[in-house]
């Protein structure tokens, strides 16, 4: 994105409305979704980005995020969120892996077809989100700690605002 800053409102604009809505599934729980769709294409930077940010949303539960990542059949969530999670595992592999007994699937665990529009567009954004870091062969941080004060800030003030350098990480 500081090679091309002309992108960054429009992709950080289409971050924010996808993960930061409330409508439906949690900020938290999008973030969940990004961090593990961004798990299985193996996008370190993206997975740990996000991985902070919904840990964030969580009250810092990184633990929860890790075992979202190991196997979220497994984790302490809703069943809601895990059909989500398979509906985004079958997007990550192609869009026409997802059949319309999972999506009933879905349905018969709580998800709104709002939640599940917003759980494929989450998925696919995040493919071509986590092509673009990698294709580009994008320098990540290896810090934790850098994440997690970073996944603070984007979890108060947004993609866009952090971003742009709108927003300063608040001093402990």
């Amino acid at each position: 994105m500081a090679y091309r800053p002309e992108v960054v409102v429009p992709l950080n604009g289409l971050v924010d409305v996808l993960l930061r809505s409330s409508d439906g599934i949690s900020p938290g729980e999008r973030e969940l979704i990004a961090t593990y769709v961004s798990s299985l294409n193996d996008c370190f930077y993206c997975q740990t980005t996000h991985g902070a940010v919904a840990a964030a949303h969580m009250d810092g539960n990184e633990d929860l995020v890790q075992q979202v990542k190991r196997d979220y059949k497994t984790a302490p969530i809703s069943e809601k969120l895990k059909a989500l999670l398979t509906i985004a595992t079958l997007v990550q592999k192609g869009g026409k892996s997802v059949k319309a007994a999972t999506v009933n699937r879905a349905r018969k665990k709580g998800a709104t077809d709002l939640e599940i529009h917003d759980t494929v567009l989450i998925a696919a954004a995040f493919c071509m989100f986590n092509r673009y870091v990698d294709g580009l062969d994008t320098w990540a941080h290896r810090d934790s700690e850098l994440y997690r004060a970073r996944g603070a800030l984007v979890a108060r003030m947004g993609y866009t605002k952090a971003n742009l350098g709108l927003a300063k990480p608040v001093a402990k």
